[in-house]
């Protein structure tokens, strides 16, 4: 082995993909004009620094700040002939990230930023900008609690009220998911005033009007709903039931229960082609006053009440569920149980009986029938007790399941009321119930905001403004992930075409929608080796694969992208047919 000779490998993987496509976003660009250093800053450009800490970030799946200087060295040929030649190791310590994120967390300048790339990937990407889906949620912590911190207890999404949180609010664009206006506030903040100063900060970032805001029941307010009316905007919630409770649902369903007939039906078609029932409904139509700054807001309201399939399905199961656990638990009423008194009297039975469909919540979908049997039993003298016939009632009760009750509540199972301002024309009643029913976009955002690749939680940061800099360079992250994704689905979906190999063990299976995660774990195994002589230096590059090179090619860039590492080739972005 020749000992002058020296041999390293670095691990390539997705690396120039990421990167290439915050170049295409403008993250660097952006970042270095929004969010200028202090004079006396040294050393790579805090965009330059951030694309890379991204790049770690979405590969990796941790935001830990000093994990990245080491990542960064060992991939520093590959990181460099990409960002800039000048990187060094020293530029990503934790304390000039924690930097950036301080930068990050100014409200002013991150707004002005949110803007422009909002902007800018609408126009690179030709987005089409019609609704905007707002959801919020929680991330907690062990994060010490102060009076006025963003660390607080309260209403946890995570299920852990014992842990401090804070709440994250993000406003996406549908269908991509894609974030537009995130905001991060205190965990014990309630989401219902949350959504106008979401909503009105997108409306100030995109400059468009007549868009169809859609949340969930918190932003079912009246006085929310008034004010995106006022603004000439459309709205999509459910009522809660504070706001329509189940006795006026019941009274609405009524007359389509005696006559399905007056029910629209409503479809989707899924990914495979196939044909699938979603839900039946009816809607009604009427007005709504309120008071804004002032102001009385009048307009009319559509109500769309809907008998949704899979929420049906759910409450039928649960109700079939309690009835049997009501008929069990009726059934062995008087065991014998240590500990456990007996009942004796007929009227203790049937307040046992009726304690036990109360709590089950099966009151009345039971026939009941009580059993006395009396038994006699002859009692020899003992001592001073005389001889004596004791009587003994046994009372047992039948409880067989009322069919025709169950069956008339299971009609009136699964009915949900929508509002809207929207015109007939533009969401008609079965797009409406779609529209809505496609929330799991908000929910999968949020499933790759706190897990994997971006990882908020746990968070490993303690002070409010890296906190609150870190969700947003999250937010970032879950950008490029979404756009990604939906340029390599729109790509198939203009060609009529899936792609394969991208599923362990089943290199034959095909999609045509694809997940960001798939598609740049397809790049996993790519290395650059550099062998290093005296007189001279190699690169070799592991092979595209024909699958790589089709993810390339989906996305706008050819196989270059990758060899230009091994070849004096100069390679620049692609430049889009919609960028000016």
């Amino acid at each position: 082995m020749d000992k002058n000779r020296i041999v390293t490998n670095e691990r390539v993987a997705d690396i120039p993909l990421l990167l290439a496509r915050q170049k295409e976003m403008g993250i660097s660009e952006l970042i270095n004009r929004h969010f200028v250093p202090h004079g006396h800053w040294q050393g790579a450009r805090p965009g330059e620094i951030t694309m890379v800490w991204l790049t770690f970030i979405l590969s990796e799946g941790d935001h830990r700040l000093n994990y990245v200087a080491d990542w960064f060295d060992k991939r520093t040929k590959t990181i460099r002939h990409y960002v800039n030649e000048t990187l060094i190791k020293n530029d990503f310590r934790d304390d000039r990230l924690a930097i950036i994120l301080r930068q990050l967390s100014d409200d002013e300048k991150w707004s002005a930023f949110e803007t422009e790339l909002n902007q800018r990937s609408i126009r690179v990407y030709d987005l089409n900008v019609e609704r905007i889906r707002l959801d919020s949620t929680t991330a907690s912590g062990h994060w010490q609690v102060s009076a006025d911190g963003l660390f607080q207890y309260g209403h946890s999404k995570d299920h852990r009220p014992e842990l401090a949180q804070l709440k994250v609010m993000l406003s996406t664009l549908d269908p991509l998911g894609m974030p537009l206006v995130t905001t991060v506030v205190s965990g014990n903040r309630a989401d219902d005033p949350l959504y106008e100063p979401a909503i009105q900060a997108v409306r100030q970032s995109l400059k468009k009007r007549g868009l169809l805001y859609i949340g969930d029941v918190k932003m079912a307010a009246l006085g929310t709903r008034a004010a995106i009316q006022s603004q000439e905007d459309y709205y999509l919630c459910p009522l809660s039931a504070v706001q329509l409770p189940r006795k006026q649902i019941l009274e609405l369903i009524k007359p389509v229960l005696q006559e399905p007939s007056l029910l629209t039906e409503v479809h989707r078609t899924q990914a495979d082609g196939k044909t699938v029932h979603l839900a039946t409904g009816f809607e009604r139509g009427g007005p709504q006053t309120v008071q804004v700054e002032g102001e009385t807001v009048t307009w009319n309201e559509r109500q769309i009440i809907a008998r949704s399939d899979k929420i049906a399905q759910s409450q039928t199961q649960s109700l079939q569920s309690r009835l049997a656990r009501a008929q069990q638990e009726i059934a062995t009423l008087n065991e014998r149980k240590q500990g456990k008194p007996l009942l004796k009297t007929l009227l203790q039975y049937q307040m046992a009986v009726a304690k036990i469909l109360e709590q089950r919540k099966v009151t009345g979908l039971f026939n009941l029938e009580y059993h006395t049997a009396v038994q006699q039993r002859d009692i020899r003298k003992y001592g001073t007790r005389p001889e004596r016939i004791e009587r003994i009632e046994e009372i047992t009760v039948s409880a067989t399941p009322d069919e025709v009750a169950i069956e008339a509540l299971i009609q009136t199972l699964g009915w949900r009321v929508y509002a809207t301002n929207a015109p007939e024309t533009l969401l008609p009643l079965d797009k409406a119930i779609v529209a809505y029913r496609e929330q799991y976009t908000a929910e999968r955002a949020f499933g790759r905001l706190k897990g994997k690749p971006l990882s908020l939680t746990p968070m490993y940061l303690e002070k409010d403004d890296h906190a609150t800099g870190l969700v947003r360079l999250l937010s970032i992250g879950l950008r490029t992930l979404s756009l990604l994704e939906f340029s390599v689905r729109r790509s198939l979906e203009q060609t009529k075409q899936a792609i394969s190999g991208l599923y362990a063990g089943n290199p034959q299976r095909k999609t045509k929608l694809p997940s960001a995660e798939r598609l740049l774990a397809a790049f996993k195994d790519i290395i650059l080796t550099v062998i290093q002589e005296p007189d001279s230096i190699s690169f070799y590059l592991t092979p595209l694969s024909d699958t790589q090179s089709r993810i390339l090619a989906l996305l706008g860039f050819d196989n270059n992208l990758y060899l230009s590492l091994v070849q004096p080739v100069f390679w620049k972005p692609p430049i889009h047919l919609h960028e000016p």
